[in-house]
């Protein structure tokens, strides 16, 4: 893909990544200061951790599926001129078509973050709330070696990545993790239906406390 901005700037490589970062971040505030802030005054409620975390899994398919649809519309330019066979070739389409799933990550990153740290607060014992925030870094830590699982998987089933993407199908490997994401939220659906919360009425208060 083409990574120039104007005539003289190039975007590096590795800064795409940095993208989500930036996005968790900036959600993290707006999320923190005015989107809960409204939810209050139209439900009359703070919104629950695990319907923080439910809308985490939400934008997490739809940025799985926004990939999938940015590499169909990459692999038509690549056939439409002919670069099949062109790995060193840049593909005549911007960039900048990989933000919009990489800031969809982080805004659901940031509702994934603040709904697990508010779960684990809520609900665990006092003397196991320190662990909160080790508990968030082992889930993604499960997760990455899970993707990597999946990626070698890949790789051995299929012929979806191939040294050359151009003749890959990445497309469909995103399709396969969108699928995957809806199932697993299917699951949560079922597990947080059935949960019961068992410090909501003090949470309730200190929310009360709080707009007083």
């Amino acid at each position: 893909m083409d990574r120039h901005l104007g005539l003289n700037f190039k975007i590096p490589t590795g800064s795409f990544s940095v993208n989500v970062f930036i996005s968790t971040t900036i959600s993290l505030t707006l999320i923190d200061r005015f989107l809960y802030s409204t939810w209050r005054k139209w439900i009359e409620r703070m919104p629950q951790p695990l319907e923080r975390i439910g809308l985490g899994h939400v934008l997490n398919v739809l940025s799985m599926v926004v990939s999938a649809l940015v590499e169909l519309k990459r692999l038509k330019i690549v056939r439409a001129h002919h670069l099949q066979d062109q790995a060193m070739a840049i593909v005549p389409i911007s960039s900048l078509w990989l933000f919009p799933q990489l800031v969809l990550v982080g805004i659901g990153e940031a509702f994934h973050f603040l709904g697990q740290v508010g779960l684990y607060y809520q609900e665990f014992l006092m003397s196991l709330r320190c662990i909160a925030t080790a508990l968030i870094s082992l889930v993604i830590d499960i997760a990455y070696y899970l993707c990597t699982t999946l990626i070698d998987l890949f790789h051995r089933v299929t012929k979806w990545l191939p040294d050359d993407i151009n003749q890959g199908r990445l497309d469909n490997v995103y399709w396969t993790i969108s699928v995957i994401g809806v199932i697993n939220f299917g699951y949560y659906l079922a597990c947080a239906r059935y949960y019961k919360y068992q410090n909501v009425e003090n949470n309730v208060e200190d929310d009360s406390i709080t707009e007083d």
